[in-house]
């Protein structure tokens, strides 16, 4: 099984719009983030983890041509404002695509993308089914675990698919879900800044020692604002913890 991240950056991208704060960031490209978002595919199936407002940047440069399923963490928007740019695939695969996610997310895509639903649905729109996932289910060769964990007031559902973990978003990690955990692979966790704390966000200090408590071999932190430089902030780091980057691929 293999990852491919699509983008690592905060909710408002590296550098933000307008530019501003850009004197901050160098010229490493791995400082360039887009929304988060993940492109995960085996044998039998290509699922997307969270469709954020550069989608369609993200699937043209990763060469996204196939997408069987797709993952919403939450209702934020910079996690499903691209599911707009799906339609593409509909047109492509000549059919609906499922999606999953929390109660909250399928009714917040309901509402902000009503001209996608009911009976008044736009022609040529995209085509979505849309599934509350109350618990573990195998899609082709993929067994999916959700993982429930706290963003501040919001809750996020991370997954498990196989040995890889991803979680963004995080504050806080319930001890029922560090166990559903355990036992992976890889882990992808966020660590927004190094300092200082913050109300919703794990910090990179704080994922370091999540990390370190579930002894996952291999652990990417994604969600770094234009404050975390890449390059530096590795050497700073433990081995077994990086920082993820746009396009970076990996393989579980």
């Amino acid at each position: 099984m293999k990852c491919t991240f699509l983008g690592t950056g905060t909710s408002m991208g590296v550098p933000v719009a307008g530019g501003f704060g850009r004197e901050r960031i160098n010229q490493d490209p791995r400082n360039q983030r887009y929304r988060c978002s993940a492109w995960v595919r085996s044998k039998e199936a290509s699922i997307l983890i969270d469709a954020g407002p550069e989608f369609r940047l993200q699937s043209i440069r990763s060469n996204i041509r196939h997408i069987d399923l797709v993952l919403i963490t939450h209702e934020h928007m910079d996690h499903m404002a691209g599911l707009d740019d799906l339609r593409s695939y509909n047109y492509a695969q000549n059919g609906p695509i499922p999606l999953y996610s929390t109660k909250k997310g399928i009714d917040s895509i309901r509402s902000r993308f009503d001209y996608m639903f009911g009976e008044n649905r736009y022609p040529g729109s995209t085509d979505l089914v849309l599934n509350e996932m109350t618990g573990p289910m195998t899609f082709r060769d993929i067994d999916i675990t959700p993982l429930h964990y706290n963003h501040g007031a919001i809750d996020v559902m991370g997954f498990r698919l196989n040995d890889f973990s991803y979680m963004t978003d995080v504050k806080q990690i319930p001890e029922r879900t560090k166990e559903l955990v355990k036992g992976s692979k890889v882990m992808v966790l966020s660590g927004l800044r190094w300092s200082p704390p913050h109300a919703t966000h794990l910090i990179i200090p704080e994922a370091v020692e999540i990390a370190r408590e579930l002894d996952i071999p291999m652990t990417y932190l994604i969600h770094m604002n234009s404050y975390v430089d890449h390059e530096s902030s590795n050497k700073k780091l433990p081995s077994n913890v990086q920082l993820a980057y746009d396009q970076l691929e990996i393989e579980i």
